[in-house]
This record gives structure tokens, C-alpha cells and sequence, in this order.
């Protein structure tokens, strides 16, 4: 059996691939309708135990509404949402082996930290030294022991963020779903946040599903991304595939930068593909293109990073290889983007890493410059 832990090099978890896993969530055919707009349309989807899922795309795609059902608080218009093999349509909020933690935290103002770890805990009935040792365990889980006698407004939002975390695992719930939680942080506490929870669901072994519409804290956080668009799933994925194997070209431009440029297959040669660039007096290949044929339109999408850019042309300059000028620079501190524009009007990007401590840089605005890349670097998508 696969490790379910952080080992010294890499998370070996993948229960997707295991036809013999039994999924703990599962959205059968579900469809969310509110009148006559379609929120949530036709969409199936199974999440494992012990996973770190996230659901990724712009406001207004459907995410928080699948959430929401999957909490109780709304109900499928079709379809079915199993929990544990267990039907819960007809089961409410309080009785889902499922607790919410939700963007605004919903703190109860008047309540200590204590007391609001607790409230679940009491509502529930639970004898008093049980809650007693569950807030303890909790507090100490999330590193608030020394707060637990303050209100939530003497406390930072980092410290508000982990009261409501530590209030949602309370209950122990099977699942515990995360409703944007880190969008009232900072940068640098959202960044530190990020692998908190990770650890601290690895740690508690529990399934979190997280909705959020940033993309790098989809890709720090989750064992697979679900992205999607006007209530449907357009890809669902591990972080490294949906960013190197983006299944469309709005997958390849919602996550991370990205140039496309639009072309047709000019040759197919076993795992090479030919491809004429439009309006780019130019020839490119990629090392797949499935599903295409001679002549079709495809979009070559090509990740920044992955483009190299250089004062003189490489050694092959006859594939996979355009000159331009220095149109934009910008300095990231990091990265500088090069933004350059070819003969076409076609703007390409490139991200250099500055592994030097040179204040001027030896590529400037209006340089003439070759911008290349390997054969593997690009991606041929279809739609």
C-alpha cells in the first residue's frame, strides 16, 4: 500500500489511480439550477479519503454552490451527493459528518477562544471534561494555548483564521471544507498558512476540500485541483499536470502565465508535430499533439519560464526559435519577464531567473533578441 505521508522526497498518494478505493465523497450527475441560470451543470466527481482537494475558478463558476451542497446548505436540483456511501440529500447541516469553515470565520464576538472551539462541542451535548480535553488538543493543534481566555477581536487575523480552523475540527468531522479561508491574510501569513494546513492534514488525516479562486494556493495546497468554469468540471487534476499538461487553452491561461499562439499542424512524424505558426515566418515542434491530424488549428502554449532568451541565436535556430525586440521589462526581484514583440505584432513572454546580483541587466529595452525552446517545453492543445 502507497505511503499516505510526507516521506524525505516526495507524497506518494494517488488513491485516483486505485480502481479498488473507495471514494469518500461522490457528486453523481449534479446539477444546481437558481431559475433559469445553471450553477452547477451535470457534474460528477469523486474525492478519496485523506485528500487535500481543491475546487479552482473565477467568481461565478459554481464552486462555493458545490460546497454549499456538500454542507447541507443547498440542495441538488439533479443528481445525487454521496457521503460515506451514504445518500445525503435529505440529511441536514447538522447531521453531515461535515463541518464548514468559512471565508468571514463567523467568530462569535462575545465568546472567548475557548468558548468558541467549544460551541459545536456543547450544542452536540458533549459531557463537559470530554470538551475540556478537546479544546486543550485543539489549541495546542493550531499553537493558541496562551490565547485561550482572549476574545477574537485581541487577536491578528492570522490567530482569528486558526480559531475558526481549530472550531471546525472540534467535531472531528470526516470532511472539513474551507471556504476561500486564507483570502483575509496577508501575502506572507497566507504563503506560511498554506503549508500549516497541509501539514495539519496530513497530521489529523482527514479530507479537506478547499474553494478558492488563487491559483498558487491551489497549487501549494492540493493533491488534485479541480478547475472549473460556468458550473463545469474543465479539468481535474494533480497540481504538476493541470500546469504542464493543461487539457485547454483555458486551463493553460487560468493557471499561471502562459503565451499561446495559434497555428496548424503542418507534419506528424510518430511523437514529433510539426506546427506552421500563424502569421510567424517560423517552424515549431512539440513532442505530442494527441488527437490532431494534418492541417487542423492548435494553440502552441508555452509556459515563460520555459523560453530562453539570448543576444545571439542558438546553435539550431531552424525550430522552435523567433527573434524580436525588448518591448517591456519587468524586474520581480526573483524573475525578470522579458515581454517581446515579434515582426508579426505577436507579443511573447519569457521569465529569466536573476541568479546574479547585477543592479543592470545585460538585456534591455529595444534589444533585438532570440527567444527559443526544447521540444518538450510546448504544449499542442485543441480547444
Amino acid at each position: 500500500m502507497a505511503p499516505t505521508t510526507l516521506g524525505p522526497i516526495q507524497r506518494k498518494f494517488a488513491p485516483w489511480d486505485d480502481p479498488s478505493e473507495v471514494p469518500l465523497v461522490r457528486f453523481e450527475n449534479v446539477t444546481k439550477r437558481f431559475g433559469d441560470f445553471v450553477a452547477v451543470d451535470n457534474l460528477s466527481i469523486d474525492i478519496y479519503p485523506r485528500e487535500f482537494f481543491a475546487l479552482l475558478g473565477p467568481s461565478g463558476c459554481g464552486k462555493t454552490t458545490l460546497l454549499r451542497m456538500l454542507a447541507g446548505f443547498e440542495q441538488p436540483t439533479e443528481g445525487r451527493i454521496l457521503l460515506d456511501g451514504q445518500d445525503v440529500s435529505k440529511v441536514p447541516p447538522y447531521r453531515r459528518p461535515v463541518n464548514m469553515m468559512f471565508q468571514s470565520y463567523a467568530l462569535f464576538p462575545h465568546m472567548t477562544v475557548e468558548a468558541n472551539i467549544a460551541f459545536g462541542l456543547k450544542q452536540d451535548r458533549v459531557p463537559k471534561p470530554e470538551i475540556e480535553a478537546r479544546v486543550a488538543e485543539m489549541l495546542k493543534l493550531v499553537r493558541l494555548e496562551q490565547f485561550g481566555k482572549r476574545k477574537p477581536h485581541q487577536l491578528s487575523g492570522g490567530q482569528r483564521q486558526r480559531v475558526a480552523l481549530a472550531r471546525s475540527l472540534a467535531k472531528k468531522p470526516k470532511l472539513l471544507l474551507l471556504d476561500e479561508p486564507l483570502a483575509a491574510l496577508d501575502k506572507k501569513l497566507r504563503e506560511a498558512t498554506q503549508f500549516e494546513l497541509t501539514d495539519l492534514q496530513q497530521e489529523l488525516g482527514l479530507t479537506f476540500l478547499i474553494v478558492t479562486h488563487d491559483q498558487e494556493e491551489a497549487m501549494t495546497v492540493a493533491d488534485r485541483i479541480a478547475v472549473m468554469d460556468h458550473g463545469v468540471m474543465v479539468q481535474v487534476a494533480t497540481p504538476a499536470e493541470i500546469y504542464e499538461q493543461p487539457n485547454s487553452r483555458y486551463v493553460a491561461d487560468f493557471i499561471g502565465d502562459v503565451n499561446l499562439i495559434e497555428g496548424r499542424v503542418a507534419a506528424i512524424d510518430g511523437a514529433r508535430v510539426e506546427i506552421a505558426p500563424s502569421g510567424i515566418d517560423a517552424r515549431f515542434e512539440v513532442a505530442e499533439a494527441p488527437d490532431t491530424a494534418v492541417d487542423d488549428t492548435v494553440w502552441l502554449a508555452l509556459r515563460p519560464e520555459k523560453i530562453a532568451v539570448s543576444m545571439e541565436p542558438p546553435d539550431d535556430a531552424s525550430v522552435n526559435c523567433v527573434s524580436g525586440e525588448v518591448w517591456d521589462i519587468a524586474y520581480l526581484g526573483d524573475l525578470s519577464i522579458y515581454h517581446v514583440r515579434l515582426a508579426s505584432g505577436i507579443t511573447v513572454k519569457s521569465a529569466q531567473t536573476n541568479v546574479t546580483r547585477l543592479i543592470e541587466r545585460p538585456i534591455t529595452w529595444e534589444d533585438k533578441v532570440y527567444l527559443s525552446w526544447t521540444r518538450d517545453a510546448g504544449v499542442a492543445l485543441i480547444r
